[in-house]
């Protein structure tokens, strides 16, 4: 375990000092003292920043990730059910990007005079409708 001040957190974590000051005050993390006017952490803290962007990436908001993550920074508990229904979510998101990229892929490409006019532009349309309605539900 060694020390780090906020800028060399900032550096290892790609998190702006304000960021990191912000999580501070949330109760995410905590600093251990400063040296001068700048903040000092346990190296311990960029796995609890690990956990943040993990979280956040998986779609928790800070309110929740705070709600699971552990005071000593040791666990992250979550129940297994909504890790479960978390994933499905971001299975639904995943589907309607694609079909979306898809659909955007096609229009840079297509050559068709309209593409209303255009089969496979309204295919993808439709899938891309598609693909919103059911990550809806």
């Amino acid at each position: 375990m060694y020390r780090l001040d906020i800028a060399e957190v900032a550096d290892r974590s790609g998190y702006a000092p304000s960021t990191l000051r912000y999580y501070e005050k949330r109760g995410l993390i905590a600093s251990d003292g400063r040296h001068g006017l700048r903040r000092q952490y346990d190296d311990s803290v960029l796995t609890r920043l690990g956990l943040i962007a993990l979280g956040q990436t998986a779609g928790f908001s800070l309110d929740q990730i705070a709600q699971f993550m552990e005071p000593n920074g040791e666990s992250f508990q979550l129940d297994r059910d909504d890790l479960h229904n978390q994933a499905d979510k971001l299975h639904r998101k995943a589907k309607e990007l694609a079909a979306t990229a898809h659909l955007l892929e096609h229009i840079a490409k297509c050559t068709a005079p309209s593409h209303m006019g255009c089969p496979r532009f309204r295919k993808l349309l439709k899938d891309a409708l598609n693909a919103r309605g059911s990550s809806h539900t």
